[in-house]
């Protein structure tokens, strides 16, 4: 696996059993996006939490021009799950401080991007360093359609999270 399905993951990263795992009914490829973070897993974890109230990405075309909050939304931490995130997805899991598991289910976005379950994973690699791994399972039907869809998305996908995944980074190491 390499570009786009893999950026910036180790081999044991990509063998690792995720929360996604096994949330899609007919999963056809798995994607892989990682970042190291100069902060320890709990206050990644609470930036984690901010993607109720925002997708931290390019905020022109996914947070309707609206600049993602570059301070701790109070409340925010407070996760139930069903609730909404990134507005597309609902939270399907959660333990603090370890991971936020999320699944696509607002019926036009299905419709745009077939199915998405993504985890967001936190392993401390040292006394206040982090390991952010987000693992997208990704499942669409094997037509012609998500033949096409899926490169595409790769792509888009690519370049969405890593914008994300860098922007949360900073704000989780204070810059």
């Amino acid at each position: 696996m390499k570009l786009p399905q893999v950026w910036g993951v180790r081999e044991d990263e990509v063998r690792a059993v995720y929360p996604c795992d096994g949330l899609l009914e007919a999963p056809r490829e798995q994607w892989f996006r990682a970042v190291t973070v100069r902060a320890d897993r709990a206050t990644v974890f609470r930036w984690l939490c901010q993607l109720k109230v925002a997708p931290y990405s390019y905020d022109l075309l996914d947070n309707l021009g609206r600049r993602s909050p570059r301070v701790l939304t109070p409340g925010a931490e407070h996760l139930e799950n069903g609730q909404r995130v990134m507005y597309i997805f609902r939270l399907a899991a959660f333990e603090p401080d370890r991971h936020l598991t999320v699944v696509l289910d607002q019926p036009r976005a299905l419709r745009l991007f077939g199915g998405f379950a993504l985890s967001y994973t936190l392993t401390e690699q040292a006394p206040g360093v982090t390991r952010l791994v987000a693992k997208l399972v990704v499942g669409d039907d094997d037509g012609v359609l998500g033949r096409l869809r899926r490169p595409l998305m790769s792509w888009g996908d690519l370049f969405m999270m890593h914008r994300q995944l860098h922007t949360l980074r900073k704000l989780a190491e204070g810059r």
